[in-house]
């Protein structure tokens, strides 16, 4: 089910979604459902790295947290 939402934009993006069918756009809130879409799939990619980056730093300070992780992968390679 689709909702209503209203906000303010300036001129120059009301001109850009007036001219949405240029793009292939049926209307204009297709442009701002896609731009939306991309941009929380930035921003999740974005906080993902962010995750990686953390968890890359805890573990290369952690010797006993990277002997752990090399005992569980000798297991596995065993298997």
């Amino acid at each position: 089910m689709m909702k209503e939402k209203t906000f303010k934009l300036d001129d120059s993006t009301i001109k850009f979604l007036d001219s949405c069918q240029e793009y292939g756009f049926q209307e204009p809130s297709e442009v701002v459902i896609i731009a939306l879409q991309k941009l929380q799939l930035v921003l999740e990619a974005n906080k993902l790295q962010e995750s990686a980056t953390l968890y890359a730093e805890i573990y290369e300070n952690d010797g006993e947290l990277q002997e752990l992780t090399e005992a569980g992968l000798e297991e596995w390679l065993k298997e």
